[in-house]
Protein backbone atom coordinates (compact mmCIF):
# COMPACT_ATOMS: atom_id res chain seq x y z
CA UNK A 1 0.00 0.00 0.00
CA UNK A 2 1.30 3.44 -0.91
CA UNK A 3 1.63 6.18 1.72
CA UNK A 4 -0.30 9.44 1.52
CA UNK A 5 2.59 11.50 0.09
CA UNK A 6 3.15 8.98 -2.71
CA UNK A 7 -0.55 9.01 -3.56
CA UNK A 8 -0.73 12.82 -3.53
CA UNK A 9 2.22 12.95 -5.94
CA UNK A 10 0.51 10.43 -8.23
CA UNK A 11 -2.78 12.37 -8.13
CA UNK A 12 -1.02 15.60 -9.09
CA UNK A 13 0.86 13.85 -11.91
CA UNK A 14 -2.48 12.49 -13.16
CA UNK A 15 -4.08 15.95 -12.95
CA UNK A 16 -1.21 17.42 -14.94
CA UNK A 17 -1.37 14.63 -17.52
CA UNK A 18 -5.10 15.25 -17.99
CA UNK A 19 -4.60 19.01 -18.33
CA UNK A 20 -6.56 19.83 -15.19
CA UNK A 21 -3.80 21.84 -13.55
CA UNK A 22 -2.96 23.74 -16.73
CA UNK A 23 -6.47 24.37 -18.07
CA UNK A 24 -8.85 23.91 -15.16
CA UNK A 25 -10.25 26.65 -12.97
CA UNK A 26 -10.54 26.74 -9.22
CA UNK A 27 -14.31 27.30 -9.41
CA UNK A 28 -14.76 24.33 -11.76
CA UNK A 29 -12.65 22.21 -9.42
CA UNK A 30 -14.79 23.32 -6.45
CA UNK A 31 -17.85 22.24 -8.44
CA UNK A 32 -16.26 18.83 -8.94
CA UNK A 33 -15.76 18.57 -5.18
CA UNK A 34 -19.45 19.37 -4.63
CA UNK A 35 -20.43 16.73 -7.19
CA UNK A 36 -18.36 14.12 -5.36
CA UNK A 37 -19.85 15.20 -2.00
CA UNK A 38 -23.32 14.56 -3.42
CA UNK A 39 -22.19 11.10 -4.49
CA UNK A 40 -20.97 10.50 -0.93
CA UNK A 41 -24.35 11.48 0.51
CA UNK A 42 -26.14 9.10 -1.87
CA UNK A 43 -23.75 6.25 -1.03
CA UNK A 44 -24.23 6.79 2.72
CA UNK A 45 -28.03 6.98 2.34
CA UNK A 46 -27.99 3.70 0.41
CA UNK A 47 -25.68 2.03 2.92
CA UNK A 48 -23.20 1.24 0.13
CA UNK A 49 -19.82 0.91 1.82
CA UNK A 50 -17.87 0.42 -1.42
CA UNK A 51 -19.34 3.56 -3.01
CA UNK A 52 -18.79 5.48 0.25
CA UNK A 53 -15.08 4.64 0.19
CA UNK A 54 -14.90 5.51 -3.51
CA UNK A 55 -16.64 8.86 -2.97
CA UNK A 56 -14.38 9.77 -0.05
CA UNK A 57 -11.35 9.04 -2.22
CA UNK A 58 -12.78 11.07 -5.10
CA UNK A 59 -13.41 14.01 -2.76
CA UNK A 60 -9.82 13.82 -1.56
CA UNK A 61 -8.57 13.79 -5.16
CA UNK A 62 -10.52 16.96 -5.95
CA UNK A 63 -9.23 18.67 -2.80
CA UNK A 64 -5.62 17.72 -3.53
CA UNK A 65 -5.98 19.28 -6.97
CA UNK A 66 -7.70 22.38 -5.57
CA UNK A 67 -4.94 22.94 -3.03
CA UNK A 68 -2.33 22.71 -5.79
CA UNK A 69 -4.29 25.18 -7.91
CA UNK A 70 -4.47 27.56 -4.94
CA UNK A 71 -0.76 27.19 -4.17
CA UNK A 72 -1.30 25.86 -0.65
CA UNK A 73 -0.52 22.56 1.02
CA UNK A 74 -3.23 20.43 2.54
CA UNK A 75 -1.18 20.30 5.74
CA UNK A 76 -1.33 24.10 5.91
CA UNK A 77 -5.11 24.01 5.31
CA UNK A 78 -5.66 21.30 7.90
CA UNK A 79 -3.55 23.10 10.50
CA UNK A 80 -5.47 26.33 9.88
CA UNK A 81 -8.80 24.54 10.35
CA UNK A 82 -7.56 22.67 13.42
CA UNK A 83 -6.42 25.91 15.04
CA UNK A 84 -9.94 27.30 14.59
CA UNK A 85 -11.90 24.23 15.72
CA UNK A 86 -9.88 23.76 18.90
CA UNK A 87 -11.36 27.03 20.17
CA UNK A 88 -14.89 26.25 18.98
CA UNK A 89 -17.68 25.52 21.41
CA UNK A 90 -21.06 24.00 20.70
CA UNK A 91 -23.17 20.90 21.16
CA UNK A 92 -24.44 17.87 19.32
CA UNK A 93 -27.90 18.29 17.75
CA UNK A 94 -29.51 15.47 15.75
CA UNK A 95 -26.19 13.72 15.17
CA UNK A 96 -24.33 16.85 14.06
CA UNK A 97 -22.05 19.26 15.94
CA UNK A 98 -23.62 22.72 16.04
CA UNK A 99 -21.11 25.44 16.83
CA UNK A 100 -22.07 28.29 19.12
CA UNK A 101 -22.61 31.65 17.47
Amino acid sequence: MKNYQELETLVLAWAEEKGILQNGTTIAQAGKTMEECTELMVAIAMGDEHETVDALGDILVTIIIQAEMQGVSLTECLESAYNVITKRTGKMVNGQFQKDA
